[in-house]
């Protein structure tokens, strides 16, 4: 019996969907749905992922109603780096492998006592310490990176 392949996602598969369900549009959904300062936050933090790395792969998961079925905006490079999750008074990156990063600037303010994931909350009025959170996506992806390569 042959095995099924499974397609594999492409680099660009946030832009070459079509249609309601691309990740990049239900995340610009996600965005302008929130139209105060967590959609700008949301937004900011997004486009410095995009910088620091090109490869990235945007996804939605956890759609449900809670969460106006929408989903959680994740971005990916050889595994998850972080899901961007926005509550009433804060905007919440976390770092799937955070516990397993270096953290020179201290970004890192939320999820600390965990032993695998980290996160950085952002409130109202903060100021994103952009080089660092760069930095910090970079850290992510080479661990991605360098963990695939040790399993395969």
């Amino acid at each position: 019996m042959k095995k099924p392949t499974i397609p594999m996602k492409s680099k660009t598969a946030s832009k070459e969907g079509k249609g309601r369900d691309n990740p990049s549009q239900l995340i610009d959904a996600r965005i302008a749905a929130l139209s105060d300062w967590r959609g700008e936050t949301l937004a900011r933090v997004r486009s410095l992922i995009r910088e620091a790395d090109p490869e990235v792969v945007e996804e939605v998961k956890w759609r449900k109603p809670s969460n106006s079925v929408l989903g959680v905006p994740v971005w990916e490079h050889a595994g998850i780096i972080c899901t961007g999750e926005t509550y009433k008074s804060v905007v919440k990156l976390t770092f799937a492998k955070g516990a397993s990063l270096k953290d020179p600037s201290g970004l890192f303010n939320a999820s600390l006592e965990g032993n695998v994931r980290r996160a950085i909350d952002f409130y109202e009025g903060d100021k994103i310490d952009e080089k660092a959170l760069k930095a910090l996506i970079r850290a992510a992806v080479a661990l991605n990176i360098s963990l695939r390569a040790n399993s395969a």
